[in-house]
Parts: structure tokens; sequence; C-alpha cells
């Protein structure tokens, strides 16, 4: 009689949920033989490669890596020059989902695959990843045990890995320049990462002169938000923002500190890209 296979999944991010989910595997089901994996644009911020370094560390084990086979320029190309925008999220799925299913799919010829993914209980706007496969499992660990933001936020302090450094100036992605962000975090990239904004920019010229009806903001292009006076009412207009939100912002005595607010809570909850902003 031929015995079931069994593997266990977890996708990370670079982000704040997803590396709480594989301290909290890890802490709560020790049971379980967990491969850890991230899938890499190519694209990410430098702080996403020093956090996954740290929380290897952690885990005491690598995470594996998933490069795509085709890179953002190649598929940038096949999409006629045209960025990937809300509205059609070729990165999302060319350069994060194709490479997980081409990986995960040998293995589920003959074996049950688990894999969970870091949706909070909090989170009831957010879908997870759509399995396919009959042999493809999703487990949501958060939602089923009741851990919200503040119970990932205490489990990352608790572990000793805190946020990832790019939390400081952005929660949006870890992707350099998801289309997602909000015009503040293209603003803070500029300062924390010009060459990032350049080559952002360059890509959005090239993709304009090909006819393409997408910039990266909406609306605007990063030629005209980067301009000294926009620059200036992008700022006044999230320190504004952010001030009413903290005046109606209820203390919280189990953490002196408060918890920071992110983009989600600035500015509304946006069906982002599950696989990067997690």
């Amino acid at each position: 009689m031929k015995t079931e296979q069994v593997k266990h999944v977890l996708g990370l991010s670079g982000g704040r949920d997803s590396a709480a989910l594989a301290v909290y595997m890890r802490q709560h089901h020790p049971e379980l033989t967990l491969e850890y994996f991230f899938t890499d644009t190519g694209k990410e911020l430098p702080e996403v490669y020093e956090y996954l370094g740290r929380l290897e560390g952690f885990l005491g084990q690598p995470i594996r890596r998933l490069n795509p086979d085709r890179d953002f320029d190649f598929w940038l190309k096949t999409y006629n020059d045209f960025l990937p925008s809300a509205q059609t999220r070729w990165c999302t799925r060319q350069l994060k989902l194709r490479p997980f299913e081409q990986w995960i799919r040998p293995m589920l010829e003959d074996t049950t695959v688990y894999t969970y993914v870091a949706i909070r209980s909090d989170e009831e706007y957010r879908e997870g990843y759509t399995s396919k496969h009959d042999n493809l499992i999703v487990k949501l660990p958060f939602k089923e045990d009741g851990v919200d933001k503040a119970g990932v936020l205490e489990i990352l302090d608790g572990a000793g890995l805190g946020l990832p450094k790019y939390y400081a100036w952005r929660t949006r992605s870890g992707c350099t320049f998801c289309f997602f962000q909000q015009k503040i975090e293209w603003v803070r990239l500029k300062d924390q990462h010009p060459e990032a904004f350049e080559q952002a920019k360059a890509y959005e010229k090239n993709a304009l002169d090909h006819g393409s009806p997408f910039t990266w903001c909406q609306g605007e292009s990063l030629d005209e938000l980067e301009k000294p006076e926009r620059v200036e009412q992008i700022k006044k207009d999230h320190a504004d923002r952010l001030e009413r939100m903290k005046s109606k912002a209820l203390p919280n005595p189990l953490r002196p500190d408060a918890e920071p607010l992110d983009i989600d809570d600035l500015y509304g909850k946006a069906k982002v890209c599950l696989a990067c902003h997690k």
C-alpha cells in the first residue's frame, strides 16, 4: 500500500505578516517540517533581503529563493512595454505566482502540499491564493487562531525581529516600484533610494513612449510628482491625514507605545498583491 506523502510550505514576502507567520508556525507547530520560500522579482528593496537574512537566523534554516526564469524586463517587453497596473497585474502573475506554481506542480503528482498564508483575523477584505489543484491545500493559521495586527507585532517583538527596516517609511510592498504605493511612498522612495526612483521614471517614460495608458501613480507621472511644490503638498496632505487618524485612535492600554499606523490604516483597505505585500 502506497504511503501518502505530505509537504508543508510557507511563502515569505519580506514583509511583516508572513515573517510573523513563519515565527508563529515554528513556535506553535514544531511537529511540522516547513519549507520557507521567497519569490524574488529582482526588483526588491535592499531592506527586504536584509530582513530575510535575519529571519533565516531565527528559523535556523535557509529560505528557498524562487527566481523567475524570466525577469521584469523580459515580461515588460512581452507586454509591449506597458507597465503593470491594478488593472493588469502581470508582475504578480509572472514574477510571483508563476515561479511558485512551476516549483510546486511536480510535487502535486504524488504529494499533498499544505501552503500557509498570512491573512490575519482582522483582514476580512483580503483574499488568499486560490488553489487550482486538489492536492494543494491553503491554510490560514492567523485567521483560524484569531491573530490580528497587534498579535503580529507582538510575535515579531517577542522573537527579537521587529519590523523590516523599510516599515519606517513605507508599508505597502517590498517591491521597489509597486503601483499600489501611495504618493507619499513614492516621495519617500526618492528620498531613501533615489537610484530606484530614477529607474522607475525611466520605465514609466519608456512605457508612455510606447503608448501605455498607465503611469505608476494614477493620474500623475513621476516627473510631475517629484516637482518640489508637489512634493511639499504630498507631505502636507499625508501629515494632515496622519494627524486626523491619531486624533481618532483609541489608546491601547496593552501597548502603551501605541501600535504603528500603516498605509492601510491611513488610506483605506486596498486589494494589494498578497504575494508581495504580506
